[in-house]
């Protein structure tokens, strides 16, 4: 919070909170963007969804359409956006859970148990959401394929599409590259997804790999204008 700002500033019990609130909502976090544009899609259906940013009224649709509980990735956070998403999940009975998922990091060990142990104690239907539902939504869309429905981590990539927005070409390519890592390197050597990630995953190496790769493929082709 910048100096001089109150730690209330989104109180909604305030007028003036609220208002700033929707402020938040609509143009710092470009929910103006969202207003006709959900990205909503289902990864199993009738059971776990994905989408972007809901806003209150998007909230009362998604518990009109039975959902339980709503899985916000990008995490807890003095806004606006988040204030009235968590005021709206309580009007609504809907369970608002934070999981924290990065859309330019390989996710961690403990995001992947946690990951696990969410899918499996959930009440569903549910719907996971990030700010565009594209990168952060994606990885814990392959994860939740994999490990709830049981989809190979390979058929599970296709969560990572341009039909869902995600971009494989930039810096959230490091989300494809962890996968990719895995198939590379713990299939061939018979290791399941999870005991790769516990026994042989090093998240600095996998991103070291992936940063050198995107650095250089962006000299040649941006810097040296390769033909």
């Amino acid at each position: 919070m910048p100096e001089g700002v109150p730690a209330d500033r989104f109180d909604l019990a305030t007028p003036a909170g609220r208002r700033r609130a929707k402020r938040d909502l609509i143009w710092a976090d470009h929910g103006f963007l969202r207003a006709r544009f959900s990205n909503f899609h289902w990864i199993e259906p009738g059971i776990m969804a994905r989408a972007n940013q809901p806003s209150p009224k998007a909230v009362a649709r998604y518990a009109g359409m039975g959902f339980k509980t709503i899985l916000n990735l990008r995490g807890p956070s003095k806004t606006g956006y988040y204030a009235l998403e968590r005021e709206a999940c309580a009007a609504h009975g809907i369970a608002m859970i934070d999981a924290r998922m990065h859309s330019r990091e390989p996710p961690s060990r403990e995001q992947v148990r946690e990951a696990k142990r969410l899918f499996e104690t959930i009440e569903y239907p549910a719907l996971m959401h990030c700010k565009s539902g594209a990168d952060r939504a994606g990885v814990m869309a392959v994860l939740y394929k994999h490990l709830k429905m049981g989809a190979p981590v390979a058929e599970a990539m296709e969560q990572l599409r341009l039909k869902y927005l995600h971009v494989k070409a930039g810096k959230t390519g490091m989300i494809d590259h962890f996968f990719e890592v895995y198939l590379a390197e713990g299939a061939p050597a018979g290791k399941s997804f999870l005991n790769w990630v516990e026994e042989d995953y090093d998240k600095a190496a996998v991103k070291n790999s992936f940063m050198s790769a995107w650095w250089g493929n962006l000299l040649v082709d941006k810097v040296l204008r390769r033909e």
